[in-house]
């Protein structure tokens, strides 16, 4: 009778999940529709949708749904670190020289580093926050940049530069948190070990290396005489098997799904699998982003509040004199140390999953305080992202006049890894 019951429950339990997916792919699509008429990323279209049809405004999704549905941030993540493999490129970074790299290090460490020792100094935070926001905010979210960039034709060295800075950028923030993670995991322990700081290192590594051959399984699975259904087939099975594994270990599948992409690209794989990945993926990542929306907790931006204001002041600061020092370190032109800053504000899609990670490594109340924070700074970022943008293309010179593109028209903001 009892297994009766449960059954029930079940079946009932299940049209509601699929009502409540349906509500989020609708209330997603529909706010893009005014977001673009203010001339806003699609991504702020998906957050507020969640923000409006949450627990905490219309009650369309309930708590209860949102705490069952980690398992999209999870896949969301994987697909995500999958695409920004692709941007290591061997040959592409020897083209690129260390002169890129260098300004990427730059910029998006001493925005870590800010942000880490402000939360802990001036607000009292502890090391463990403090250490887990810096460390998203490493990560940019070039979408609202790159599409500046098409709607005014904007090329030369200077769009070049942002263009590769951004593809590298969140690579650094996956690097970055996965390492802020392990310390924060051997500290959560009370002691610390050998065995405590070694025991994570050992399993991030195994878990590098079943990237690497992941990345070979994948290349000789799909690139041979295969209907594109199969190869998309295959390919996600494998991010997908990745991920469970990494779970099973206890460790973040961001790295080693990045390790995947980039193995695959550089030993010859093609570069169309990560088109059709996201194509098929960009239903869930507009899930991902409804759900980040859902989670914001709107009663604790009272809680936020200086702490929330610093952040999003403070990492505009370090991206600004990150970029500028570095700029200076390779001894680029003057109008690039001035503006290449501006154009790296934009924070969205890898810092909203980085903080749903975090959020499940700090305790309860300090967990929704960083969702808060990334969440309501990512929301703003995203506001101004564009205008900054602009002006930083317009300043350093890579647009000369108003008018825009006649010849391009911008490329749907469709759903990337650094979206």
């Amino acid at each position: 009778m009892l297994s009766y019951l449960k059954l029930g429950e079940n079946l009932a339990h299940s049209p509601k999940v699929i009502l409540m997916l349906a509500a989020m792919l609708f209330a997603g699509f529909f706010m893009t529709r005014l977001t673009k008429r203010l001339h806003l990323p699609n991504v702020t279209g998906y957050i507020l949708s969640g923000v409006v049809i949450g627990p905490y405004a219309l009650g369309l999704v309930d708590q209860e749904t949102i705490d069952h549905m980690d398992f999209v941030n999870d896949i969301a993540l994987a697909f995500i670190a999958f695409g920004v493999g692709q941007y290591f490129k061997i040959i592409t970074l020897r083209q690129s020289g260390k002169k890129v790299i260098a300004i990427t290090l730059w910029e998006s460490l001493a925005a870590a580093v800010l942000v880490t020792l402000s939360m802990h100094f001036l607000f009292q935070f502890s090391w463990p926050f403090s250490l887990l926001l810096g460390a998203i905010g490493c990560a940019t979210a070039p979408a609202s940049t790159i599409m500046t960039i098409q709607q005014y034709g904007a090329k030369g060295p200077f769009v070049n530069l942002i263009l590769q800075i951004v593809a590298l950028d969140d690579a650094v923030a996956l690097i970055a948190f996965s390492i802020c993670a392990a310390i924060v995991q051997a500290s959560g322990a009370g002691t610390i070990s050998a065995g405590l700081i070694f025991k994570p290192i050992f399993f991030n590594l195994l878990a590098l290396l079943l990237g690497l051959l992941f990345g070979f399984i994948l290349h000789r699975a799909v690139d041979t005489d295969r209907s594109v259904q199969h190869r998309l087939a295959l390919t996600i099975a494998i991010i997908l098997a990745l991920t469970g594994i990494c779970a099973a270990m206890d460790v973040s599948p961001l790295l080693s799904c990045m390790v995947l992409g980039a193995c695959y690209i550089n030993i010859g794989g093609n570069q169309k699998l990560f088109d059709q990945a996201n194509r098929f993926i960009s239903p869930v990542l507009l899930l991902f982003f409804v759900l980040a929306g859902a989670r914001l907790n709107l009663p604790s931006l009272l809680t936020a509040g200086a702490a929330g204001g610093a952040y999003f002041l403070i990492r505009i600061a370090g991206k600004y004199l990150g970029a500028y020092t570095g700029c200076r370190f390779v001894k680029t032109e003057k109008s690039t140390r001035q503006f290449l800053g501006l154009a790296l504000i934009p924070q969205a899609g890898v810092s909203i999953g980085l903080a749903a990670l975090g959020q499940r490594l700090l305790p309860s109340d300090m967990g929704t305080l960083l969702s808060t924070i990334i969440l309501s700074s990512g929301l703003m970022y995203e506001i101004i992202g564009p205008a900054c943008a602009k002006a930083s293309l317009f300043w350093s010179g890579a647009v000369k006049t108003e008018k825009t593109a006649p010849a391009k028209t911008p490329a749907p903001d469709r759903l990337s890894p650094s979206a």
